[in-house]
């Protein structure tokens, strides 16, 4: 065959030919586009890296800021507990100082009340003893055909009562 006879004589100047190419790709890719591509990644990797740990920076912060927060919302909260226990500790007691007050009113009534009823009991039963006196000297007289005087229809009243 011809072509594999041509091939001793052509075969070094191919070799020749393959070492140049792959030299000077070597040259411009390996020295060249090669470092410039790493330099690149190793930018963004340190880029990543510098953006995580700002956000790590951040978070640890704001978990800072929200405990605070929080902190302050508590002792807040507790105020605000203290605040409320004071008011209705106040309003209870000007409550039983209004209740005192009313019940000072209410037992002065009640015992004007009283008095006003023992008044009035004891005028319907001097009231009560006339007309027993007068009913009595009316049965006597109807009964017996005997005048009784006042005076002693009420004693024999008044004794009749005091005695049950």
């Amino acid at each position: 065959m011809p072509q594999i006879a041509q091939l001793l004589d052509t075969w070094s100047s191919q070799v020749f030919w393959l070492l140049v190419f792959f030299g000077v790709t070597f040259f411009i890719i390996g020295r060249g586009m090669v470092p410039k591509v790493m330099d690149t990644v190793a930018l963004r990797d340190k880029q990543i890296a510098d953006d995580l740990a700002a956000a790590q920076a951040a978070r640890d912060h704001a978990d800072e800021q929200e405990e605070a927060w929080r902190k302050r919302e508590n002792e807040n909260r507790a105020q605000a507990q203290a605040v409320i226990a004071e008011a209705k500790a106040e309003a209870a007691a000007k409550s039983e100082k209004k209740i005192a007050a009313a019940q000072k009113r209410l037992d002065a009534k009640l015992a004007e009340a009283e008095e006003r009823i023992a008044e009035a009991r004891s005028a319907a039963m001097g009231e009560v003893e006339a007309v027993a006196a007068e009913a009595t000297q009316d049965i006597v007289a109807r009964l017996a055909g005997a005048d009784v005087d006042a005076a002693a229809a009420q004693a024999a009243v008044k004794e009749a009562m005091a005695h049950g």
